[in-house]
């Protein structure tokens, strides 16, 4: 077996164990309570597909990209929401319904959207929206969508299987990250002497923050909660978009991976930040 096609195994399994993962440990009933607010799936769909991008494309016009580079970025933008948001949010005390609302409809739109907005954003490249959306709905919605439909008809089984499904999860990113590490070595450590790290950088400060100060309504906890969200990137639908393109560059590869440390590094200190400040709970004083 080459190489290339034991990547291409190592996507699947890393793209469908994190998806079943997720829908395991979703709350469908809560969740569609929570999306029947207007604002909150308008404000996710603005800043995650209309203002992102935006951002990213403004981005590859003033900072020296490699073209590479350029096109991870662009694709690193359009798939907003990592399911750890729900960690960070309650490092800074954000809105936890709000938030746990934004991680199914973002990886909803993202299916739909990605394939959509990709062609458009890279009108020198060859995509062909089918050949995009069709790794995303295999890979991301069916097995999210299964696995959370279960939980509702199932919930006991889905309980006990969840932390297998984690736990194999957890391996197929250590396999996919340790196999990209032996076999692109090279490129990640050019990656760290190009603009590329620090275009993400300031991509997701520049969303994490728009998006914080314009809460248009929302309240503190719910404006901090949407920052967060967009401050980090969910790498499971850009790997599986990656296998889809017809020229698979290493470094838009590596530009994708550093979805997941970047935002990581970024979004931790974004929390405390808004954790500072949120309103603090009051103190009832016993007399």
């Amino acid at each position: 077996m080459t190489a290339a096609a034991v990547f291409q195994v190592l996507v699947v399994l890393y793209t469908v164990t994190n998806m079943a993962s997720l829908g395991l440990e979703l709350s469908l009933r809560e969740t569609m309570k929570s999306l029947r607010s207007v604002r909150l799936v308008a404000l996710t769909l603005v800043w995650g597909w209309v203002v992102g991008p935006a951002i990213a494309v403004l981005i590859t016009k003033v900072l020296p990209l490699a073209e590479p580079h350029a096109l991870g970025l662009l694709i690193f933008s359009l798939a907003p929401v990592a399911p750890m948001v729900s960690l960070l949010a309650r490092r800074a005390r954000s809105d936890m319904d709000f938030t746990a609302a934004l991680v199914p409809l973002a990886m909803v739109a993202t299916v739909v959207l990605l394939p959509v907005l990709a062609p458009l954003l890279m009108p020198g490249v060859t995509l062909d929206v089918w050949s995009l959306a069709k790794p995303l709905l295999l890979l991301v919605l069916l097995p999210l969508v299964v696995c959370a439909v279960f939980k509702v008809f199932a919930t006991h089984v889905a309980d006990r299987l969840f932390p297998a499904v984690k736990r194999l999860a957890g391996l197929s990113t250590l396999a996919t990250l340790s196999f990209v590490v032996v076999f692109h070595f090279g490129d990640i450590v050019r990656t760290v002497g190009s603009y590329a790290i620090g275009a993400e950088v300031l991509f997701l400060l520049a969303i994490g923050l728009v998006s914080y100060q314009l809460g248009f309504g929302l309240k503190q906890g719910q404006r901090s909660a949407m920052a967060l969200a967009m401050a980090t990137r969910n790498g499971a639908p850009m790997l599986a978009v990656f296998t889809a393109f017809p020229d698979q560059d290493p470094r838009m590869l590596v530009m994708i991976l550093l979805s997941g440390p970047v935002p990581a590094v970024v979004a931790f200190p974004l929390a405390r930040f808004f954790a500072s400040r949120a309103e603090q709970p009051a103190v009832q004083v016993i007399l």
